[in-house]
């Protein structure tokens, strides 16, 4: 197959990226922009971020070569069904000088092909928010949660948040001193940890600090469980450091991991083979709750590779190469150049 370009992004409510890639796997340009999310910028100002990106990643490349774009986005159902929002994407498409279509996809997918070329399989996304989602030939399935924090997101850093709060109330109410974590979490949100006489009043301020916010806000607080959970080195005068675990953290990571593993397995058959992909803010890195959901995870399905997410804009360069050239050996062989994998 001969060298064409193609272009991937990767839109975030914080940031837009943009990736040119050829064929055979040379990167040619990269854009960055700010958050692009239409459902929580709006249209308009997604956007502009998104032609912003797109003019940083084509400042060296003629648009007009670019053969294929595929474009991931969080909550891509109300782009699609927003026909001045999905105008309003055309028009920075088309004002970037692209000549090409495009296709829009969710998050999920591109996640899911940052970690793996093998189409079929299941990704485990847990951010501010939590999906799981299967795919077969790289076509989205069977999906669990993502319902938002209200009625859904379990093991999400809105629910680890929550519980980090529920765990501070649970102390005052019984008038005993806060953990670790707890004393964080008045640090946090009220500025010092110092609880009032009698308790209630900490109570009460705690309470209007959570509810003045928005309701998300809360994901915040997941770095503190998870520090908590992993345990802080306490070094007296001449002595060894002694790592002290908070309890009550770590039984809200166990708690997350718990759920995160079950919303997989709703919708992920036993014995299944096929790899699990990790993605988003908590999954991405190193810390208590990812070692709890692998080790689940592994126990549940042994044959499973557990890999990683890698770089979303060049997933989505990934998948829009393999739209114009789907044989798999050629499609695997592109992947791990582009993404190591």
């Amino acid at each position: 197959m001969a060298q064409e370009l193609v272009l991937g992004m990767d839109i975030g409510g914080s940031t837009t990226r943009a990736e040119v890639v050829t064929t055979d796997g040379e990167r040619r340009g990269t854009g960055r922009a700010g958050g692009g999310n239409p459902t929580s910028h709006g249209a308009p100002a997604a956007a502009a971020e998104l032609g912003s990106a797109l003019r940083h990643a084509l400042r060296d490349v003629d648009p007009g070569t670019v053969r294929a774009g595929l474009i991931g986005l969080a909550g891509v159902g109300r782009l699609l069904a927003d026909a001045q929002g999905r105008a309003a994407f055309d028009r920075a498409w088309r004002d970037a000088g692209l000549r090409c279509g495009y296709e829009l996809h969710g998050d999920a997918l591109v996640a899911y092909a940052s970690g793996t070329a093998d189409p079929d399989g299941t990704v485990l996304i847990a951010g501010t928010g939590a999906i799981a989602a299967q795919f077969r030939d790289l076509r989205q399935g069977h999906t669990a949660d993502g319902h938002g924090w209200l009625l859904g997101d379990a093991g999400s850093g809105f629910w680890l948040g929550r519980e980090a709060v529920r765990h501070t109330l649970a102390a005052l109410d019984a008038e005993t001193e806060p953990s670790a974590l707890g004393r964080a979490v008045l640090t946090e949100l009220l500025g010092d940890a110092v609880v009032e006489t009698p308790p209630r009043r900490t109570v009460s301020r705690l309470v209007q600090a959570v509810t003045r916010r928005s309701p998300v806000d809360l994901a915040r607080l997941a770095p503190l469980v998870l520090g908590h959970a992993e345990g802080a080195a306490e070094v007296g005068e001449g002595a060894a450091p002694i790592v002290t675990v908070d309890e009550g953290a770590a039984r809200i990571v166990a708690a997350a991991a718990a759920r995160l593993t079950a919303t997989v397995a709703r919708i992920r058959p036993a014995g299944q083979v096929h790899p699990v992909v990790l993605a988003g803010g908590l999954l991405g890195v190193d810390n208590p709750l990812t070692r709890a959901v692998r080790a689940a995870l592994a126990e549940r399905w042994p044959a499973a590779p557990l890999l990683p997410a890698r770089d979303g804009a060049l997933a989505a360069a990934w998948l829009a190469a393999r739209g114009l050239d789907p044989d798999r050996d050629r499609a695997a062989a592109l992947h791990a150049r582009l993404l190591g994998g």
